[in-house]
This record gives C-alpha cells, sequence and structure tokens, in this order.
C-alpha cells in the first residue's frame, strides 16, 4: 500500500524525527502538513517549516507549512481544519512535538515542569482530539505517537520524573485512545528507537558530538512509521513498538545503514523495556 494522496498531520516536523517521517511519506507523493513553531531561522537549530516544505515537495510530495504551537487549541484546531481543507481530508496524524529537560525533582522549576505536559502529554491528547472527527472518515486512519512503551519501572522515574511523567502521558493517550477508537477503525500506535537519534534535542541536550557519533539516524523512525501506516487500522492499533524490532517483524534484517558512525558502539535510549530484545543483527 503506498501513501500517494495520503494526508498526513506532522508535529513538530521542521526538523529531525517529524521531518524525516514526512519525508518518507512524500516520497510515495503524499501530503504532508508541517506543524511547527519554527518559522524563522533559529540561531542553534536547522530548519523552519518553509524549508521543511521545500524539502517535502523536492522529495515527491505537496507540503503545507503551518505555524503551530501545540500548547494553543486555536491553533491546534484551525491548522487541523485547514489541512483537511486543503488536500480534502486527513488520514494520518503524528504527535511527535516533545520537550525534554532530564533534571531531578528539586531542579526541575514549574513553569519547565508545565511546558513539558502541555506540549508532550496536553498537546498530544488536543492535537488527537481534533483530529477524530476527520479522521473518522479516512479509509485507514492512523495516529501515530513518538512514545514509549507504559514501563513503570522506578528506574525511568527516578533521574527526571516530570519528563518521564509528561512522556509517559502520551503513552497513556495511546493506550486509552486505541481503545476509544478501534470501534471507527482508527489506529493509535506508539514508536520508540531502541538507541539515541541524532536530533537535535541529542546534540545541545544530552550528549554533544560524542552522543550523535553513538546514535542511529532518524530514517530508521520514518521506515518504521511509514510501514505502519500501511498497516489496516482496523487491524493494528495499540502497539508499543520499538523501531528496529518492529522492522524485523517485518523482514528488515540490515540495519547498519541507519547508523551514524560506523563502528561507534551505538548508545541505548530512555524507556526501552529490559525484556525488549534486540533484533539479530540490530548492532552489528
Amino acid at each position: 500500500m503506498s501513501l500517494k494522496g495520503k494526508t498526513l498531520f506532522i508535529t513538530g516536523a521542521s526538523r529531525g524525527i517529524g521531518l524525516a517521517i514526512g519525508l518518507r511519506a512524500a516520497r510515495d507523493g503524499a501530503n504532508v502538513a508541517i506543524a511547527a513553531k519554527t518559522a524563522e531561522p533559529h540561531p542553534k537549530l536547522d530548519g523552519t517549516i518553509h524549508t521543511a516544505a521545500e524539502a517535502i515537495e523536492k522529495a515527491g510530495g505537496t507540503a503545507l507549512p503551518l505555524v503551530v504551537d501545540v500548547r494553543d487549541e486555536g491553533q491546534v484546531k484551525a491548522a487541523i481544519d485547514a489541512t483537511a481543507a486543503r488536500f480534502g481530508g486527513l488520514d494520518i496524524v503524528v504527535n511527535n512535538a516533545s520537550a525534554i529537560s532530564l533534571t531531578n525533582t528539586p531542579a526541575t522549576d514549574m513553569k519547565r515542569f508545565d511546558l513539558m505536559h502541555q506540549i508532550n502529554t496536553r498537546g498530544t491528547y488536543m492535537v488527537s482530539k481534533h483530529a477524530i472527527p476527520h479522521l473518522e472518515k479516512a479509509g485507514n486512519p492512523h495516529i501515530l505517537m513518538l512514545s514509549p512503551p507504559l514501563d513503570m519501572q522506578e528506574k525511568w522515574f527516578a533521574p527526571h520524573l516530570a519528563y518521564t511523567m509528561a512522556k509517559f502521558g502520551m503513552s497513556l493517550c495511546v493506550l486509552g485512545l486505541a481503545g476509544e477508537l478501534r470501534a471507527r477503525g482508527i489506529a493509535v500506535n506508539a514508536l520508540w528507537p531502541r538507541t539515541t537519534i541524532a536530533t537535535a534535542a541529542v546534540q545541545n541536550l544530552l550528549g554533544g558530538d560524542a552522543l550523535m557519533r553513538a546514535s542511529r539516524t532518524p530514517e530508521i523512525l520514518a521506515e518504521a512509521a511509514w510501514r505502519i501506516f500501511r498497516k489496516p487500522s482496523r487491524d493494528f492499533s495499540g502497539r508499543f513498538l520499538i523501531d528496529d524490532s518492529f522492522l524485523a517483524e517485518e523482514g528488515v534484517t540490515e540495519f547498519s545503514y541507519y547508523r551514524v558512525t560506523p563502528g561507534v558502539p551505538l548508545a541505548p535510549d530512555f524507556f526501552v523495556p529490559d525484556t525488549s530484545v534486540p533484533p539479530p543483527h540490530a548492532f552489528d
């Protein structure tokens, strides 16, 4: 199943994982709404909604750049409605926008706490909520969260409680919406990387150049997302997927392509359950 003619609404799509997912869909000839805050160049971050739109068009898709703060309900609803009006409907929603602060409780000010919860949990809930009336008219509708499995272990919460709560809030949306929307034929799934991914957050907030070299590229998540969207929405929902394990289920056996730097040991990401075994050759 191709995504040609399908319409995607992707939050945080001006760079990184969100843009990579949009580009993979664009190669099929999809329509991609780029919903992000960055309209003007940022001194520390590459990409804007306009440069992303150019890349989507160059890849073979049709782009709609939209300035959207996922904390603002008016902007969210207007952007979703504009996407459906522009392309005659809405097929896929990707909740990718996220905020991160790996601080312990005394070091987390409430402004940062609120930001993470407003973008991660509330933003995901709100985007999904306003997309439902459009998605239920689609032939094979999907909602995808870039959020982790609900692995309720102390080790994930103790070091950075506020961030973990906000990310797991996105995953709770998956758990609840998958059940709520199953009868309407709308699939709701989560996708999470086994290793760190080479994004601006890794570069600027987590580990700089060294961690970037030990990461995989966003294209591994883009390929996994593309394969999720091709699944029948009535049969494939409520899944918490790890990128390489899901790709292995799909018959993928070669993962070295996604390494940033061949030969450098890959760095594990947060929140991957101990019971999740990497597929064969995943770290070759």
